[in-house]
C-alpha cells in the first residue's frame, strides 16, 4: 500500500485532470508510475511529464541503449516498477534476454555490442561513483557526440527521480504483478554495486 493517496481519475481536480488525461493520451498511454505522486503538485506532475517523454522516446540514443540504461538505473535503486515497465519495454527494443537478466539479478552481462557496454559502464560508473572515467565518458561521446553523452546522463539523472518517487512513497505495483526484483547481497552500506559488464566484443578482439 502506498504510503500517499494515489487518487483515481473520479478523484482529481479539473487541473490535475488535465494532466491525467494528457499523459494518457500520450506516448505513455497510463499513469501508472511517478506520476501518481506528481500529480498532488499539477505544475510539477506537468513539467515532469514532458520530460520524461524527452527522456524516454526523443533521445538521439537508439531505443535499446536509452532502456539499457533506464534498467541500470531501475536495478541500482531496487525500483520494482521502473524494473517492470522497462525491462519489457527493454526486451521489444531489442535488448537481449540474457543482457536483462544479469542486469535483474545482479551478475556481469556478457555484452557483444560496444555500444551497449559503453552505456551500461556509464550508467553504472556515474551511480556508484558520482563520476564518470575519462575513457568511459570519451567512448559515448565519441559514438553519440555532445548531445548524446547530455542526454544519456539526462536520462540516468531522470530515472534516479523516478526510483526514489517510487521507492519514497512505496508506489504500488498494478494488481497480480510480483516483485520482480529481489534484493542483492551486499557486504557494503547503502545501495549494492554492480559488477562491470564482460564486452565479448573486446575479448574476441584480443582472441580470448
Amino acid at each position: 500500500m502506498a504510503r500517499i493517496n494515489l487518487p483515481g481519475p473520479a478523484e482529481l481536480s479539473p487541473e490535475q485532470r488535465r494532466i491525467y488525461d494528457a499523459v494518457v493520451a500520450g506516448p505513455r498511454g497510463a499513469v501508472i508510475g511517478p506520476l501518481r505522486a506528481a500529480i498532488h503538485s499539477p505544475e510539477l506532475a506537468e513539467r515532469w511529464s514532458k520530460l520524461g517523454e524527452i527522456l524516454r522516446f526523443g533521445t538521439v540514443l537508439p531505443r535499446q541503449l536509452n532502456e539499457l540504461a533506464i534498467l541500470v538505473t531501475g536495478r541500482r535503486w531496487g525500483s520494482q516498477i521502473e524494473w517492470w515497465v522497462h525491462a519489457r519495454a527493454a526486451a521489444d527494443a531489442g535488448l537481449s534476454a540474457a543482457v536483462i537478466e544479469a542486469i535483474r539479478v545482479g551478475e556481469a552481462p556478457e555484452i557483444a555490442d560496444p555500444a551497449e557496454a559503453e552505456v551500461y559502464e556509464y550508467s553504472r560508473e556515474i551511480q556508484q561513483t558520482g563520476q564518470v572515467p575519462m575513457p568511459v565518458y570519451r567512448a559515448v561521446k565519441d559514438r553519440w557526440g555532445e548531445r548524446g553523452v547530455v542526454e544519456l546522463t539526462a536520462v540516468i539523472g531522470y530515472y534516479t527521480m523516478v526510483s526514489m518517487t517510487l521507492n519514497a512513497h512505496e508506489i504500488p505495483l498494478p494488481d497480480g504483478v510480483e516483485p520482480p526484483l529481489r534484493p542483492l547481497a551486499w557486504a557494503g552500506k547503502g545501495l549494492p554495486e554492480l559488477p562491470p559488464a564482460r564486452c565479448t566484443a573486446t575479448a574476441e578482439a584480443k582472441g580470448e
